[in-house]
């Protein structure tokens, strides 16, 4: 059996009195596509923020492909490749160069990085595009770019943080559709963090955050076979009446 690529187990955390994780804990295993749901405000990008050790963790433990995010965090990070909802592409530089200046930042050799760039431009169709410079992308582009960044030194988890806010609904299909098969083809496992419920497959496993807390989880059809996973999000994140 495999280990989880991420496991995180009674991660709580604080901005001085208020409480924005409480006892949060979940797994993502290889290859699989994890959408974590919650309205604005619930917690995600604290999370996130956790993860990626923007933030330090005091309570609770996060593990990336067995490793403790706390005591070992750079071979943790090493493992995950992150893609925040705000952009961070250099808009000066190419598309190529973006990817190049990535792979010197991981050890990678010129020749080794131009050969994973064209790889995961290809396979995000973006190789036509890998002499101009980001700013001349649209933000479907720029998206993928950001994806394609990520991949560059062959992560086994990918987190994305809104990875589609602002996007028309063609580009976020294709996003969506493209992170799908990094996870079903090449065993990425995948944190997808969105309020878009269109975005979540059936086969999907869905992970709701509301105020802190993960209300439920699991296979996304399961969730909510009858009236949709849409009313179910609603219907568990919807305040209640006083």
């Amino acid at each position: 059996m495999h280990d989880p690529a991420l496991e995180v187990t009674d991660l709580s955390f604080r901005y001085g009195k208020k409480e924005a994780l409480r006892s949060v804990s979940f797994r993502v295993m290889p290859g699989e596509f994890c959408a974590l749901l919650g309205p604005n405000g619930a917690g995600k990008s604290t999370l996130f923020a956790l993860l990626t050790r923007l933030f330090v963790a005091r309570q609770g433990r996060i593990a990336v492909m067995g490793q403790d995010l706390q005591t070992n965090p750079r071979a943790a990070l090493a493992c995950m490749g992150v893609v925040f909802q705000q952009m961070t592409l250099d808009l000066d530089l190419s598309v190529a160069r973006n990817l190049a200046y990535f792979g010197a930042l991981h050890g990678l050799s010129r020749r080794e990085a131009a050969l994973r760039a064209g790889a995961v431009l290809e396979r995000l169709d973006m190789a036509e595009r890998a002499r101009e410079k980001a700013r001349n992308l649209n933000g479907g582009h720029r998206r993928r770019l950001e994806i394609a960044r990520a991949l560059m030194h062959r992560p086994r988890l990918l987190l994305l943080d809104e990875p589609t806010v602002g996007l028309d609904t063609r580009s976020r299909a294709a996003i969506t559709a493209h992170v799908h098969a990094l996870a079903r083809d090449d065993g990425i496992a995948v944190l997808w963090a969105t309020h878009l419920v269109d975005e979540v497959a059936p086969e999907d496993t869905a992970l709701i955050l509301h105020q802190g807390e993960i209300l439920q989880t699991g296979r996304a059809d399961q969730l909510a076979p009858k009236g949709g996973l849409a009313a179910h999000f609603m219907h568990l994140t919807e305040e209640p009446v006083t």
